[in-house]
């Protein structure tokens, strides 16, 4: 009977022995296991926070530049607006008011019709502000054609508002000395002095 109870003792506390073995096994098994899971999970949510961050750099730089670009071209814009005020302030007022001046423009013409006189022997076509037809008309008919020792024709368009075009009667081109062309000329001279003025 004792070796019985020896012998049952013995197996009990083998299979005893060899349960909490196995358990503990199992229980390390599951300790890596979650150990694994865990790493993993902490891998993947500092690559998800390192891309969030990645991405949220990328569009900051991103809206920086276009807020930049976008700054550099009001800036031009606003300067580029601000020399064309002060070019046509200046320059419109005095264009407009030299050219709608009869005497002056008399003396422009006269000039320039002399010139095309020697450079050309064709009779001369003139296109002059229809405001000043009362003034220039006669000027034209009597004075000019005397002076030039030719024929000067000359018409009167309300599409120029000041100045005029010249130019040989047939031959198919024309001088254009009217207030827009003055404008041009004279804002093309002052335009980059004027921007040296205002901006340095």
């Amino acid at each position: 009977m004792d070796k019985l109870q020896e012998l049952t003792q013995k197996l009990y506390e083998e299979g005893l022995a060899k349960g909490k073995q196995d358990g503990e096994a199992l229980l390390q098994k599951a300790q890596s296991e979650a150990e694994g899971i865990v790493k993993q999970a902490q891998e993947e949510a500092e690559a998800i926070l390192a891309k969030a961050r990645k991405d949220a750099e990328d569009f900051k730089v991103k809206v920086e530049g276009d807020v930049k670009m976008a700054a550099q071209q009001a800036v031009q814009a606003t300067r580029a607006d601000i020399e064309n005020l002060v070019v046509a302030k200046v320059v419109d007022g005095t264009v407009d008011k030299a050219l709608a001046n009869e005497d002056y423009l008399k003396g422009i013409i006269t000039a320039v019709a002399q010139k095309f006189s020697a450079d050309e022997p064709a009779d001369l076509s003139l296109i002059l502000p229809e405001s000043l037809k009362a003034a220039l008309e006669p000027f034209v008919k009597n004075e000019l054609g005397k002076l030039l020792g030719k024929g000067v024709d000359a018409s009167f368009s309300k599409k120029v508002a000041g100045g005029f075009k010249i130019g040989p009667k047939d031959g198919g081109y024309f001088v254009s000395l009217t207030d827009d062309t003055f404008k041009d000329l004279i804002g093309s001279y002052l335009r980059p002095a004027t921007k040296k003025l205002l901006f340095g």
